[in-house]
């Protein structure tokens, strides 16, 4: 049986996985913490997303969301930002020839950061499970149904032969 963990461990461990977070890798992690090698790190993260056993779904799945919203804010800022045409050879502002003495501006950089930003959204709303299908409408028809359909066309048809004999044309 293994041995009891104490709090130092736990929290030891716990930083690791702060540390993971914040997208060090595990030679990075075990660097900072004195392990031997990134395997002790790993161990290290592991067993703290381990002891967080009860809330390890919610907490990954915050993770990721955190890491979306820090994606997002990075398209955001790029998004916000007004960005102006440069020229290739002489890496200076172009002028607006219909405005003259304002800088032309480039809107490239706001479309993809808008498109980005449209990525990160539907990654978002799928982790999140809010692009579920929708139930579709099933429409059941019984024997009964049917029948009554059937018996209609028959009286239908039957109504028409009639009204044909009636006026000579069958």
């Amino acid at each position: 049986m293994p041995r009891r963990r104490s709090v130092a461990d736990r929290d030891r461990d716990a930083r690791a996985v702060e540390l993971r977070r914040r997208h060090l890798n595990y030679g990075q992690i075990a660097t900072e913490m004195g392990y031997a090698d990134p395997s002790g790190a790993y161990q290290a993260v592991q067993r703290g997303l381990n002891d967080m056993a009860t809330d390890a779904g919610a907490e990954v799945k915050q993770l990721e969301l955190d890491r979306l919203d820090d994606i997002a804010r990075g398209f955001q800022r790029i998004f916000a930002t007004k960005h102006y045409v440069v020229s290739v050879g002489a890496g200076k502002v172009v002028m607006d020839p219909a405005k003259p003495g304002v800088p032309l501006v480039d809107d490239a950089p706001v479309i993809q950061a808008g498109l980005a930003l449209l990525r990160v959204m539907e990654r978002r709303a799928k982790y999140l499970g809010l692009d579920a299908p929708t139930k579709s409408r099933v429409e059941v028809i019984t024997e009964d149904v049917i029948d009554a359909e059937v018996a209609a066309l028959a009286r239908q048809v039957a109504e028409n032969d009639a009204a044909a004999a009636h006026t000579g044309t069958a």
